[in-house]
């Protein structure tokens, strides 16, 4: 057998034979037994091993070759070594070579380069550049391409990777880096496809998107080569970025009429791209147009859902992936669990934990924040601290969800110790971190504590305080009864940052609560000046002279409301038991249950008098008798939702109930009588905060 027929046979194996492996390995027997261990056919075959990522079959042979192996041997070892991710044994045959005076060819270098940019090695990819131009391999296509590769993502790591750990040594690195990548392009003198694609990949990762798009049409014109479907996959999340679905859509023609529209990858892409412009019904009829459909398509039709707010529909394209037999990826379930966290769905969201430890995602840290915020989300801290304490390394996302989870659950203390934890550990915050520990010193009344948080953002660390960070310092200043210093602030807020609408309603939300009317005049005129169609501050307005008897003052502002067309939202309360959610409105007897949930209510409120429970009818805004006051605060949504839980659930089940407006006093009062009557723990989450009732107290302290 000659080196041209070994070399043909070679080529028919990886170009056409279904066990690749097995072929390589009845070759390599065959020139064993017809020409020796030593015949040269053996190193075309450690070439084909090294092609096939058979690792140890290619150490094995790559020994029993005669010293010192040729450069080709050497190449084939290198390449299996970083295809494995083994950079230092790669870099460590290297120098082996050099010092048995190996002269290095020009296969080796592209392996080489590839591993200096894994292993974010910028000095040592530089000198591999400095020798190919030396040995004139640079004009090389692939060591090119490879090139071009790594000054691109050298850039990328300069960008993401804060304040030049990698490039200190290098000025002005990023220009630098960009500039080499098209250098080398343009020094090419043959290009092929990959060239293009890696150029143009590069520019993305970059956010250089006026050059990438530039490339695709030069590209188109280039003559033999056109854009193929890694081109297409990699500029199509620029018009999602920059959610331009129209230019989106030509892509997405061209992809059609070039015979591209089924290949999976671009097909992901446009599931993806259509879902971060807001078309839900373009991405699913992207994905429902693939012929074939793999584990990233499916996550992007659920992470696309998801992201629309279609939370049902991820959760059932994520049943549909596992029923179709596709293994879920990290990334499948950091999209779904959120859809769990927004339907509160805590029986779901365990299953799904419970698939995860199964699969062995368990360590991974961004399922595991997701969980965090999942659990804390649906009422359960306990276990959100459980799972965070369990994450080896913490990143800023695990941070704030467990900060944001305890300071939603009255654990404000705990709040505040977990962000001083976090900046001991070298984690800097980030904006979103800032409205966490803020919202956890509005919830207990931290005044000082939260003007120290707010006055070191841009200090201390450079960031510009949002609408939500001065919504969270008025509601701070607002539930502490400092009234006319939160007015004031707000009032002040400056150029960059204007009031709107919701600022001004968290002040007038403290102004009921505190019974300021006349503050609350002058509150709801700013407000209504902003935004006059907002609904809320005119029922929280009429709220607040009912509580102060004004009703003419009360009736004239519901008929202002009704000439305007707005429609106050009634409140509603909901419960899950047996994995079916029951929906309760204020005064509703429609439930089926509800003759039984009245009894039970009945029983309930003899029980709270004779602990002490006195009804407090101040808290029903209506101009009626004081035996109509009764019945309304009896039948109040959560109050209908608890003893339907209390009459449904075994002794000891925790009861969860999510009220859609602020949980009223009297209810609050009652709630903490009901919980130690049954001796249950009862959580409500109202649209501020959560409430865990037990033993007659409640998390909040009464303050909320």
């Amino acid at each position: 057998m000659s080196s041209y027929t070994t070399q043909h046979m070679i080529s028919n194996i990886l170009r056409n034979n279904s066990n690749k492996t097995l072929s390589a390995k009845q070759l390599h027997a065959h020139i064993v037994i017809t020409k020796g261990t030593f015949h040269n056919d053996n190193i075309l075959v450690l070439s084909l091993y090294s092609n096939l990522n058979l690792l140890h079959h290619s150490l094995h042979l790559f020994n029993s070759l005669p010293s010192p192996p040729p450069p080709l041997a050497w190449s084939s070892l290198i390449k299996c070594y970083t295809s494995h991710s083994l950079l230092h044994l790669s870099f460590s045959s290297f120098n082996s070579m050099r010092s048995l005076s190996v002269p290095p060819n020009r296969h080796v270098f592209p392996s080489l380069i590839k591993a200096s940019t894994l292993l974010k090695h910028p000095k040592l990819a530089y000198s591999l550049h400095a020798s190919t131009v030396r040995l004139g391999f640079d004009s090389d296509l692939y060591i090119a391409n490879a090139l071009i590769n790594m000054y691109a993502k050298f850039h990328n790591f300069s960008v993401t990777e804060n304040a030049g750990k990698v490039f200190d040594v290098f000025p002005q690195r990023g220009k630098y880096e960009i500039g080499s990548v098209r250098k080398v392009f343009d020094m090419m003198p043959v290009r092929d496809v990959v060239s293009w694609n890696t150029l143009i990949a590069g520019y993305v990762q970059n956010g250089v998107d006026v050059e990438a798009l530039d490339m695709v049409r030069e590209m188109g014109k280039n003559g033999n080569l056109k854009p193929d479907s890694f081109t297409l996959s990699s500029i199509l999340p620029i018009f999602a970025e920059h959610v331009d679905v129209y230019r989106g859509k030509e892509i997405h023609g061209y992809t059609v009429r070039n015979g591209f529209d089924g290949d999976v990858f671009i097909g992901s892409s446009l599931v993806d791209m259509y879902a971060k412009c807001n078309r839900l019904e373009n991405s699913l009829c992207a994905f429902n147009h693939l012929p074939r459909k793999d584990a990233i398509s499916w996550n992007s039709i659920i992470a696309g859902c998801v992201q629309n707010g279609e939370f049902d529909r991820g959760l059932g394209f994520f049943r549909r992936m596992l029923k179709e037999n596709v293994r879920p990826m990290p990334v499948s379930f950091s999209s779904v669990i959120p859809a769990c966290a927004h339907l509160t769905a805590l029986n779901l969201g365990k299953q799904l934990h419970g698939c995860i430890i199964r699969i062995g995602f368990d360590g991974n840290e961004f399922i595991a924040s997701s969980l965090v915020d999942m659990y804390a989300k649906c009422g359960n801290i306990k276990m959100a601290r459980y799972v965070f304490d369990r994450i080896e390394k913490r990143d800023m996302v695990a941070w704030t969800a467990i900060i944001m989870g305890c300071a939603m659950h009255g654990h404000a203390l705990d709040a505040v110790s977990l962000f001083d934890n976090m900046l001991e550990d070298g984690v800097r915050p980030c904006y979103v971190a800032f409205m966490a520990v803020l919202t956890a010193c509005s919830h207990a009344g931290l005044v000082d504590e939260g003007w120290r948080y707010f006055n070191s953002m841009e200090r201390d660390f450079g960031i510009a305080p949002g609408l939500e960070h001065y919504a969270a310092v008025a509601d701070l200043l607002g539930r502490a009864g400092r009234l006319e210093e939160a007015y004031d602030f707000i009032s002040n807020m400056g150029v960059q940052v204007q009031p709107t609408g919701s600022v001004w309603s968290t002040l007038l939300a403290a102004c009921r609560a505190h019974k300021s009317v006349e503050l609350a005049e002058k509150v709801v005129d700013k407000l209504l000046l902003i935004d006059p169609e907002n609904m809320g501050a005119y029922v929280l307005m009429s709220n607040i002279y009912s509580a102060a008897r004004r009703w003419k003052d009360a009736a004239k502002l519901r008929i202002r409301m009704r000439k305007k067309g707005l429609k106050k939202i009634p409140a509603c309360s909901w419960i899950e038991v047996g994995n079916e959610v029951h929906t309760f409105m204020a005064g509703d007897k429609s439930h089926p249950y509800y003759d039984k949930i009245n009894e039970a209510l009945t029983v309930l409120l003899e029980q709270m008098e004779k602990e002490g429970y006195v009804l407090d009818t101040n808290q029903v805004l209506h101009d009626v008798d004081e035996e109509q006051k009764r019945d309304l605060l009896h039948n109040h949504s959560e109050r209908l939702a608890i003893a339907f839980g209390i009459i449904s659930t075994t002794a000891g089940t925790t009861i969860q109930v999510i009220k859609n407006i602020r949980v009223c006093t009297d209810c609050h009062t009652a709630i903490k009588f009901i919980a130690k009557i049954v001796g249950r723990e009862i959580v409500v989450r109202d649209n501020s905060r959560f409430h865990h009732f037990k033993n007659g107290s409640c998390s909040c302290g009464d303050y909320w």
